[in-house]
């Protein structure tokens, strides 16, 4: 019955669900971690962070409820990949649409631990969803320009250190770490002006995640690659909340980490050419799987 509501409707319906469903789910998780930074005694944090991780996929599948509520909707998922909810995993994917996060957060849920994002600094400001996130201990990247950074050189590699920090927060507790690595959702303008290295992607950056496998390197078994593609290339948010966006196809490749994938990105720079040139490569044939699904 509701799946037949005018679009324009059920739009608007989601998009006060999604604003009060925050609102309801931040007040508790930033209490929560206001107590957990002011009491730092291990078993108390612990505590806390098992709270807060409740909390937040109570916030995800009221969400979930909803979009099945509202829409004909479902998500295609190909591939196979061995899915613990007690091990760590590096999630990598290309980046399209906020819609992206969403799908993520339904294929995973209940399957591996909870997802952390690497977020831009200037989402912090968003209202109560900034908090939310750093209630979750995401971590939140400053990324600097080549002119601001020659301007300040006291600035270089204070993204990395950001990296590292949480990195070590994340050695406790099995983690689910998520990075579109191409650092913004992907336009054809973006894309121009980088030369158009992909014909659908942009370029990938292995900074972030050079550094998380440097520091995590010994835990994380695999690393999940999820190519997303939206058939008809319907892809904004207001297309997916008035229910314009009918399916979502995600395959996921499941790699192994082995040696050759664990090193010192920071330190070694044999490592690091051999770790930029492995993602490349992954680039490019994920360049070409999304010429294959769009054909």
């Amino acid at each position: 019955m509701f799946r037949q509501l005018p679009s324009g409707l059920k739009g608007t319906l989601m998009s006060l669900h999604y604003g009060v469903n925050t609102i309801f789910w931040t007040i508790p998780l930033l209490l929560i971690a206001l107590l957990k930074l002011i009491m730092p005694w291990s078993p108390w944090r612990k505590l806390c962070t098992y709270l807060i991780l409740g909390l937040a996929d109570l916030w995800i599948r009221c969400n979930v409820f909803m979009i099945r509520l509202l829409n004909d909707f479902k998500i295609t998922v190909q591939g196979e990949a061995d899915l613990r909810p007690d091990d760590w995993y590096l999630i990598i994917a290309n980046h399209q649409s906020w819609v992206d996060i969403l799908a993520i957060q339904q294929i995973f849920r209940g399957k591996i631990p909870f997802l952390k994002f690497f977020l831009k600094q200037e989402l912090i400001y968003i209202p109560f969803l900034g908090l939310a996130w750093w209630a979750l201990d995401f971590p939140f990247m400053k990324r600097y320009s080549k002119s601001t950074l020659k301007k300040k050189p006291h600035l270089k590699g204070k993204d990395i250190e950001t990296t590292k920090k949480a990195c070590e927060k994340f050695k406790t507790q099995p983690i689910s770490i998520v990075n579109f690595v191409e650092g913004t959702r992907y336009t054809e303008e973006k894309s121009q002006r980088q030369g158009k290295p992909y014909r659908n992607l942009l370029r990938p950056r292995s900074g972030g995640i050079g550094y998380v496998m440097t520091m995590l390197g010994e835990q994380i078994h695999y690393i999940l690659n999820l190519t997303f593609h939206y058939p008809g290339n319907k892809l904004t948010y207001w297309e997916f909340v008035t229910g314009q966006i009918t399916e979502i196809n995600i395959q996921i490749k499941s790699i192994e980490v082995t040696d050759e994938l664990r090193g010192n990105y920071i330190e070694d720079s044999a490592f690091r050419a051999r770790f930029q040139t492995w993602l490349t490569e992954q680039w490019k044939e994920k360049d070409k799987l999304l010429d294959e699904l769009k054909n």
